[in-house]
């Protein structure tokens, strides 16, 4: 009786493991940095900065691209939350450069994260309306918020594969929330606004 081919066997599966132990933390580490110049790019968005913006974005990109080539079937799972950012931020970019959302083949991300990234994207939405809301460009906020309402209701059927897609449920509600609170503003910063042009017409008819 000879140990010699479990012997073997056992050696090459420890090879395999620990090429993939390598890569896990490898990823674990540097999507972490796709992470992160994501949330910058999203900063320099929303300070107007889109030059800044767009220069995170690509830095992600970049970044993103080297890892995918450390993430083989068993670890494809450690890409969706930099995926996930990476299309929120470029999605976000997208809408203030007044260009269309970047569909699924251009980001080359999976299915689950272009839908998790795009529910996150909603509550940037949120925020960009009540930046608006703020400056006093109701207009404006009106129409992000139209765009905003619009993504969800594309999105809430997707409710239904919340075993395949985790998480989207509970987004769907959260990003439920947001938008009633959106309306709200939005709905209150135009009726301020309609009633200071109606005072100012009166004003000048006087």
């Amino acid at each position: 009786m000879s140990l010699q081919n479990i012997k073997s066997s056992l050696n090459k599966i420890a090879k395999s493991l620990d090429t993939a132990q390598n890569s896990r933390e490898y990823l674990i580490k540097n999507t972490r940095d796709v992470v992160i110049s994501c949330s910058q790019s999203i900063i320099a968005a929303h300070k107007g900065d889109l030059k800044e913006a767009k220069k995170k974005l690509e830095k992600a990109q970049r970044l993103l691209l080297v890892n995918r080539k450390k993430a083989d079937s068993n670890l494809k799972r450690y890409l969706l939350t930099p995926e996930q950012e990476l299309v929120e931020a470029s999605s976000f970019i997208a809408i203030l450069e007044n260009k269309p959302i970047p569909s699924i083949g251009t980001l080359k991300v999976s299915n689950e994260s272009y839908i998790l990234g795009l529910l996150d994207l909603i509550g940037e939405l949120k925020r960009h309306v009540f930046d608006n809301i703020r400056i006093g460009k109701s207009k404006e906020a009106s129409k992000i918020f139209e765009l905003m309402e619009n993504l969800y209701l594309y999105l809430y059927p997707f409710a239904m594969y919340d075993k395949l897609v985790k998480e989207a449920r509970k987004k769907l509600d959260v990003n439920r929330r947001l938008i009633e609170d959106a309306r709200s503003a939005v709905t209150e910063e135009v009726r301020r606004a309609n009633l200071i042009d109606s005072i100012n017409k009166f004003k000048r008819n006087l």
